[in-house]
């Protein structure tokens, strides 16, 4: 199946909606820039990461895994009929990485030294947990959009001067010969960086609770965010679907939701089983706020695994959209709560998002919107044509009303 742009007006008005909150979050940027964090978070001594980091950066590279999920399937488990879904993947995994790339920008105190990550290597600090992933990180932006540059390449080899066109050729020519190293780098750098995202937490042994204190925790980070990978997929093709009236491939979907239900189980067995070797599950009985987020977190992975077990859910797009929403609400709730809920710096701190710190969060999901609307109207990025969804293909009511009109 060939990819095609969607086509269709950019300057929608909910676009332009975006557009304003777009210019208010960057407003606020270039003020914490010049203020400092003081002076526009709620960052402490106590919380020196808040928002920025446990939403715009360990659940928002944690929603950008799309691609990483399905390369593992295309190219590991050698399952081709899910190439299709490739670009769009990678697309979302390339803003979800970039923005969240930014995000650590702006929530480092001394963000012009930042040159220094990449560059200064006689001063790294090799036994650095926090510099690996800096250092994943950036490559692994770079490795996305050289993954997603032939979209580009190909709409120049259409539209270009011959001159560009014949470049474009070459290029990309050049990049499918080098496929095989990048798909590697793509397949290894996230499977580094997101499971060194958990073990940031195992130095907080006397801050974070219990309950998410674990060994596991760069196992269990990586686990998770296969299985939202996979269900952000399973999410914006829903969407597209519906608000752009394009065919969806249920049995493809379905496919994906049984990965779902293998992550889902595996995460929780070794939640479980880790809580009862190490003689901590009778904390999650007690009568407390951690027990409460704790049951909440296993109902949030369980609910998924319940709605897909029966094959006639699994190929109805309606549960299928609510099974991915909850596995993606699981997932990042497991990163709030190690980064945020369960952490207790002490008695005499607290912490909760300032109004700047939120309006810059909107802003970045804002523009991530805005960027993708942009890119599969212009560019090859989505396979199939515009043909209406049948029926079966309308997704439950309660989308945020946003994004659909933005599409």
């Amino acid at each position: 199946m060939t990819t095609r742009p969607v086509g269709g007006p950019i300057f929608t008005r909910p676009f332009k909606v975006l557009a304003i909150f777009v210019v208010v979050g960057f407003s606020v940027v270039l003020w914490r820039l010049v203020a400092g964090l003081g002076a526009t978070t709620a960052l402490s001594d106590g919380y020196p990461w808040g928002l920025w980091i446990s939403f715009d950066v360990l659940v928002g590279t944690a929603l950008g895994c799309g691609g990483y999920a399905v390369a593992i399937l295309v190219y590991v488990l050698n399952k081709g009929k899910y190439h299709v879904l490739v670009r769009p993947a990678i697309l979302t995994s390339a803003l979800g990485y970039s923005l969240a790339g930014f995000a650590i920008v702006i929530d480092v105190g001394r963000w012009w030294n930042l040159w220094k990550v990449p560059l200064a290597w006689k001063l790294y600090n090799l036994s650095s947990v926090l510099l690996e992933v800096a250092l994943c990180i950036m490559a692994y932006v770079a490795v996305l959009w050289i993954e997603l540059s032939p979209v580009f390449l190909e709409r120049l080899q259409e539209s270009g001067p011959p001159r560009i066109r014949q470049m474009a050729g070459t290029t990309k020519r050049f990049l499918e010969k080098a496929l095989l190293w990048i798909i590697a780098l793509g397949l290894l750098l996230p499977t580094m960086h997101q499971s060194s995202l958990g073990a940031l937490f195992l130095i907080a042994v006397t801050k974070l609770n219990p309950l998410w204190l674990t060994p596991w925790l760069p196992l269990l980070f990586l686990i998770s965010v296969v299985g939202m990978g996979y269900a952000i997929v399973v999410f914006e093709s829903t969407l597209a679907t519906h608000f752009l009236r394009r065919c969806q491939e249920i049995r493809m979907l379905a496919g994906l939701s049984v990965a779902v239900i293998i992550t889902s189980g595996l995460y929780l067995f070794i939640r479980f089983y880790d809580l009862a070797y190490r003689e901590r599950l009778g904390l999650a009985f007690h009568v407390n706020l951690y027990a409460g987020f704790f049951w909440l977190e296993v109902l949030l992975f369980v609910a998924p695994m319940v709605i897909l077990a029966s094959s006639r859910r699994r190929h109805n797009p309606g549960w299928l959209f609510f099974a991915a929403m909850l596995t993606l609400l699981a997932g990042g709730l497991y990163r709030f709560d190690t980064s945020l809920i369960a952490y207790d710096p002490g008695t005499n701190w607290s912490y909760f998002p300032s109004v700047p710190e939120m309006l810059v969060t909107l802003g970045f999901l804002s523009l991530e919107i805005m960027a993708y609307i942009y890119l599969i109207k212009r560019f090859p990025i989505l396979a199939g044509g515009g043909a209406p969804p049948t029926e079966s293909t309308t997704p439950p009511s309660g989308v945020a009303t946003t994004v659909a009109t933005a599409h």
